[in-house]
């Protein structure tokens, strides 16, 4: 894959972003909006504008995947995904099996919509479930029951081949026999991607707060780490591999939009609040949409885009970037391609004697492919991230 007769490795992915939800969840940290009214017409042509905007700067690349992020995309008329899909070949190259994905909420879906989307050319979902349990589920204040969970992944799996759904452990009183009847029954679904994540108090967010005042505590380190390892063992004796510290697929089933990511590749972002990483004759740039969709909508009338950040990303903080990234994947990071995409070698932007001391402590493995943790350094992956970061 090329852009302007430059290779770029990690792929080459489009992240459209649908800032609107019914509610506001207490633990997100995302940029979603509840709103009470959307002008659909002006989103549809503001999204297209913006599509234009970057697809002429990168016009002739091989596209990887698009994702439909947010917010909740399952809200979004059909009719605006398909009016955004439509315009991929007149900027990029567009193989046959690009992976398409949607994101969606079980309080959002039914089935005539989903046929819609499919219709439109979305080919995998991802349904935020978050849980089974009710109880959990008013805890994390979603709008759905464990009956409606279960019910948006049979109508999903009617209408895409490729289905990924998310849950959320290391909960409050969350014990091991919980969530381990929890996940055998995500398990015995049939999937074939799933997300599980600990749940992390980000700040800004009502849980932040929640926290810090004694309203609730999470598990501790142990009780957390014990979860993660359980996991690990029961997604692989169902056939899942790990590979990336919170994301479990079968052979074939890897999110391929969040790879570029993990990878280094290039990706853009349109949206409000969307972030991008592009590589433009030969520099390497980090943009950054306007994050209210009110601001966004009139930057791009006016102006025709609304990027408020197009800055190069110095050497270090590629390496930096790229460290961050890349030691999440099972695989962790291979070395000609950091030096491909970086401009340095590996060993000269990591600490040689740190990443000894944690290779004998085996937390690491250092070899001629590159770098990766173990299932033991997964466990404490940003500190050893921080520690070996020059």
């Amino acid at each position: 894959m090329t852009t302007a007769g430059i290779p770029v490795p990690g792929g080459f992915g489009l992240y459209i972003h649908w800032p609107f939800c019914i509610s506001k969840c207490p633990y997100c940290d995302f940029n979603s909006h509840v709103a009470d009214r959307v002008d659909e017409a002006d989103w549809q042509r503001s999204l297209l504008a913006e599509l234009d905007h970057y697809g002429n700067k990168t016009k002739g690349r091989r596209l990887d995947s698009v994702f439909f992020g947010g917010g909740t995309p399952s809200l979004m008329p059909p009719a605006i995904v398909a009016a955004l899909l439509d315009k991929l070949t007149e900027y990029w190259e567009v193989p046959a099996a690009l992976e398409v994905t949607l994101e969606a909420n079980p309080s959002s879906i039914e089935a005539q919509k989903f046929n819609d989307f499919r219709a439109a050319g979305v080919n995998r979902v991802s349904v935020g479930i978050q849980s089974f349990d009710d109880a959990a589920l008013r805890f994390l204040g979603r709008a759905h029951s464990s009956a409606e969970a279960s019910h948006a992944i049979t109508i999903a799996e009617q209408s895409f081949d490729r289905v990924s759904f998310d849950l959320i452990y290391a909960l409050p009183g969350q014990s091991r026999a919980a969530w381990q009847a929890e996940l055998a029954s995500a398990l015995s679904r049939g999937t074939g991607h799933l997300s599980l994540y600990q749940l992390t108090i980000e700040k800004g967010t009502p849980f932040y707060s929640d926290h810090r005042r004694g309203a609730f505590s999470l598990p501790d380190e142990d009780l957390a780490a014990d979860l993660y390892e359980l996991t690990g063992e029961m997604t692989l004796n169902a056939g899942f591999q790990a590979y990336e510290v919170s994301n479990y697929a079968k052979n074939g089933q890897e999110s391929r939009h969040n790879l570029v990511y993990w990878r280094g590749g290039d990706y853009i972002g349109v949206g409000p609040g969307a972030h991008g990483r592009l590589t433009l004759a030969g520099e390497r740039l980090r943009t950054e949409q306007i994050p209210g969709p009110a601001g966004w909508l009139s930057a791009v009338a006016e102006k025709g885009h609304a990027t408020r950040v197009c800055d190069p990303v110095a050497q270090a903080d590629q390496a930096d970037e790229y460290l961050m990234m890349g030691m999440r994947l099972a695989d962790g990071i291979d070395r000609i391609q950091f030096a491909r995409i970086v401009g340095r070698p590996l060993d000269a932007c990591i600490d040689g004697a740190k990443v000894a001391a944690l290779c004998d402590a085996g937390l690491l493995v250092a070899d001629q492919r590159g770098l990766r943790a173990t299932s033991a350094g997964l466990l404490r992956l940003n500190a050893i991230i921080a520690a070996i970061t020059v």
